[in-house]
């Protein structure tokens, strides 16, 4: 006799019914994922995330940075000093702000994107979904992001909960 308990014989909680652990599961497959397509270059994913900022935004003050990603300084300030000991950017105090720090990409930095090159292409075909599926995802994933975000903070959603049987 069978005696794990079925999704539709519980309270709700139950791995199958989580969307928070579907969620958890599919970031950690695309962390190992990030792993094998960056360890080649030496980065991490954070730091790989640092240097995209940068390469497609260019030089910039560390708090555009640190809200680009939705990290904390604490995070981000180490990740930047790795990076500006390997030799891939360069962090300068603004003269009319000593306070503000500017983070912008050595001759390295910007050379290291051609060896990244092919990155978004290994992740993408990792996922598996076609164009359109991808399309729905993120824009899903940006919903969530943003609505479990004001939710943490207190803000409640501007949208009602989706119908649905899932939990969190």
């Amino acid at each position: 006799m069978n005696t794990e308990p079925t999704a539709a014989g519980t309270d709700g909680i139950a791995l199958e019914t989580m969307l928070c652990f579907d969620l958890y599961s599919a970031s950690r497959a695309m962390t190992s994922v990030y792993r094998q397509a960056l360890d080649p270059l030496g980065l991490t994913y954070p730091q790989y995330l640092v240097l995209v900022v940068l390469w497609t935004g260019g030089e910039q003050p560390v708090r555009q940075v640190v809200d680009r990603l939705r990290l904390d300084y604490g995070t981000v300030s180490p990740l930047l000093k790795r990076l500006e000991q390997r030799g891939l950017v360069e962090r300068r105090r603004r003269a009319d702000d000593e306070r503000s720090v500017t983070i912008s990409l050595t001759d390295a930095g910007v050379a290291l994107r051609a060896q990244a090159r092919d990155v978004p292409a290994r992740i993408g075909a990792a996922f598996g979904l076609g164009a359109d599926d991808m399309a729905t995802l993120a824009r899903l994933l940006a919903t969530v992001t943003v609505t479990a975000t004001r939710h943490a903070a207190g803000t409640p959603a501007d949208a009602a909960e989706a119908p649905g049987d899932a939990t969190a």
